[in-house]
């Protein structure tokens, strides 16, 4: 469960309402995303319950079972109500409490909003069903829906002061939001199948004889289901080992929600490559006991001092 919201003199009680209704959400389905964010001070924490309460209410429409035309108004519904947040728009008693947080939250981090209405493009391809010939094709809709979060996120975040390389942390938190989008595809390749939706490039699916989809808990006969999941393990490997580069940047607490949230996936991911089919079967996942294994590790800082000595490496 993520923390009770403390109640700092400077934030009205409304807004306080407001980002405790955020974080039940949170608390209530994110199952992984929780997991990292309680290990931040209650600013952060109730700021990034916020992005993830609207990123919700977003991807709930997506995976709706409303027609298409219905989803695509409702999502620009929820675009004109993000650009009222970014216009100063949402009063601190409006009745909307997702709004009411998210405007504060932007009102107190330098939050790129825009990175919300990325989010709502990738969605609407969701909606329009699109597919993906290449991986640079898959790509630009995981910048959308996961890149993007990532960079709002940092816009939480921050680095710290005097960060080498900080210039370039919003490429790295992009890089991380791609490799556990990259997961969550792997993970999820069955759920998808069964809606009607396929990630992985068509390419892909070709060169190692998948391209008939993922309709029963068994492999497509005569095809190199395996092979097809290796493959995309290491391309997720080298997004992690590159957006792994962003932890050395931030403080301790920031560090340490990045580290768990990534950690918690890859380890979701070394499962998938000992057991491709597993996927298959049903969803993929970690026991409670390994996600607060992993927040641990995260907040001792191993994985932050892991990436700078590599990086010292390879620089000597």
């Amino acid at each position: 469960m993520i923390r009770t919201v403390e109640s700092p003199p400077h934030v009205s009680a409304p807004v306080l309402a407001a980002y405790s209704y955020c974080e039940t959400v949170t608390g209530q389905q994110a199952r992984n995303f929780a997991y990292g964010i309680r290990l931040l001070p209650a600013p952060k924490r109730r700021a990034m319950s916020a992005l993830y309460a609207f990123s919700r209410r977003v991807d709930d429409i997506g995976d709706g079972a409303l027609d298409a035309e219905v989803k695509a108004s409702r999502l620009q519904d929820t675009r004109a109500l993000l650009t009222r947040i970014r216009d100063g728009a949402v009063a601190e008693d409006d009745t909307d409490p997702v709004a009411v947080a998210l405007a504060h939250a932007a009102r107190t981090f330098p939050i790129p909003l825009g990175g919300l209405d990325e989010l709502i493009d990738g969605v609407l391809m969701d909606v329009r069903g699109e597919t993906y010939e290449t991986w640079d094709d898959l790509k630009a809709y995981c910048r959308c829906v996961a890149g993007a979060i990532g960079r709002l996120s940092l816009g939480v975040f921050g680095t710290e002061p005097g960060a080498r390389g900080a210039e370039r942390a919003p490429e790295y938190a992009d890089t991380l939001g791609l490799a556990l989008q990259l997961t969550n595809i792997l993970r999820d390749i069955r759920e998808d199948a069964e809606d009607g939706r396929t990630y992985l490039p068509s390419d892909d699916l070709a060169k190692f004889g998948c391209s008939a989809g993922f309709s029963g808990p068994t492999p497509p006969e005569g095809s190199d289901f395996a092979g097809l999941v290796h493959f995309e393990v290491r391309r997720a490997r080298a997004l992690f080992a590159e957006g792994y580069r962003l932890l050395p940047m931030l403080d301790r607490r920031s560090g340490a929600c990045v580290a768990a949230m990534a950690g918690i996936y890859r380890r979701l991911l070394d499962r998938i490559e000992r057991d491709p089919e597993a996927v298959l079967r049903g969803r993929v996942s970690l026991p409670g006991r390994e996600k607060a294994y992993v927040a641990v590790r995260g907040l001792s800082g191993l994985d932050a001092r892991h990436v700078t000595r590599r990086t010292v490496r390879r620089r000597v």
